[in-house]
């Protein structure tokens, strides 16, 4: 069962054709009103959800993260769509980056960053919602959906893999 993370909604298509494949599924069904949901899955659909409000906010920059420079302020220095990491956040919502390829540091808001993702098999950082504080491996990317498939490597949830995590959620950790 896998959230989105906009929409804290499971992917009811797997577990539609999960179910289809092995109808003798052991949960108990709901008796009314349930749309064929065990109680199981709707208890568990329930704390996604609360996990998805309480994690989800609006600044997301983190320490060791790689971002790329999309201000046009930074153009005439050639900072403009170059990579950096993020050594120092700053009253949330600004960074102190490091530049990859000249090494200069820059104070740059999050407003002015964007998602770096790394090839598939790589390590990311899930910066907002449900999982937030999670590090993950990139599984595989959606592009027409603009979303990733990633599986949690560290933390309370290891080995849960997330379908349609959004991109601006997840960030290539530097290495």
């Amino acid at each position: 069962m896998i959230i989105s993370y906009k929409k804290a909604v499971f992917d009811e298509d797997e577990e539609d054709k999960y179910k289809e494949r092995n109808p003798g599924n052991s949960l108990k069904r709901k008796e009314s009103g349930g749309g064929g949901k065990s109680t199981l899955e709707e208890l568990i659909r329930e704390e996604e959800k609360k996990k998805e409000k309480i994690n989800r906010k609006d600044y997301w920059l983190r320490e060791g993260i790689i971002v790329k420079v999309m201000s046009k302020a930074f153009v005439e220095k050639w900072y403009y769509k170059q990579k950096g990491v993020v050594r120092k956040v700053i009253d949330k919502y600004v960074g102190e980056t490091e530049m990859l390829e000249s090494k200069h540091v820059l104070r740059v808001d999050q407003e002015e960053l964007e998602t770096v993702i790394p090839q598939v098999g790589g390590r990311v950082k899930i910066v907002n919602g449900a999982y937030r504080g999670s590090t993950a491996k990139l599984l595989g990317v959606d592009t027409d959906h603009f979303c990733a498939k990633v599986q949690i490597e560290k933390g309370a949830y290891d080995f849960r893999v997330l379908k349609a995590v959004e991109y601006e959620d997840i960030y290539k950790i530097a290495q």
